[in-house]
C-alpha cells in the first residue's frame, strides 16, 4: 500500500501571523529553521501565586509599538520552564507556554518561548517544530505567502 504524500506549502523568509486567543492580528514573523522552538516578545514576566496556592505566570505580549498592543497583561496557568540555547549560543532559561498561531488561515496549538525580543526587528520566530509540525517549506526569496495567498482567496469569494 502506497503511502499518500501530504503536499508541502511554501512560506517566506518572514510572514504575517495572527494568534486569534489573544486577539492579535497581522504580527510580523520571521521563520527560522535555525530555532527549535518558537518565540514571542513580552516583557513583565513574572509568576504569582493565587488564592488556591497555584502558580501562574504574568506577561504583556508585544509591546506599545505594536497597533495590537493593548498593554493588558495576560495570565497563563499552564507553562513550562525550559533551556533555550539563542542565537548567540547562550543557554537561557525560559517560560513556554501552548499558542493558537494561524498562518495560511489554519490554527496550529504549538509552544513558544517567551522572551525580550525588543532588540530585536520582528517579535515573533517561527521555528523548526511548527515548520515540521504544519509541513512548510520555507523559500527565503519570499515574503508574506500567508497572507497574500489569504488575499486572493478572500477576493476570489466575493
Amino acid at each position: 500500500m502506497k503511502k499518500k504524500r501530504i503536499a508541502k506549502r511554501i512560506v517566506g523568509r518572514r510572514e504575517l501571523v495572527d494568534f486569534p486567543q489573544f486577539q492579535l492580528w497581522g504580527v510580523e514573523a520571521k521563520v527560522d529553521t535555525g530555532a527549535y522552538t518558537s518565540a514571542i516578545h513580552c516583557s513583565n514576566i513574572h509568576l504569582a501565586t493565587d488564592a488556591d496556592g497555584r502558580q501562574r505566570l504574568h506577561v504583556q505580549l508585544l509591546d506599545p509599538s505594536h497597533p495590537d498592543f493593548d498593554g493588558r497583561p495576560m495570565e497563563f496557568e499552564e507553562f513550562g520552564l525550559r533551556d533555550i540555547k539563542s542565537s548567540n549560543g547562550d543557554v537561557q532559561e525560559r517560560y513556554v507556554i501552548r499558542a493558537i498561531l494561524r498562518i495560511f488561515g489554519e490554527d496550529f496549538n504549538t509552544e513558544f518561548s517567551l522572551s525580550d525580543r525588543s532588540d530585536m526587528k520582528y517579535p515573533v520566530l517561527l521555528g523548526r517544530r511548527l515548520l515540521r509540525h504544519g509541513r512548510f517549506v520555507v523559500d527565503v526569496s519570499r515574503r508574506n505567502v500567508s497572507s497574500k495567498a489569504h488575499l486572493a482567496a478572500t477576493s476570489l469569494r466575493s
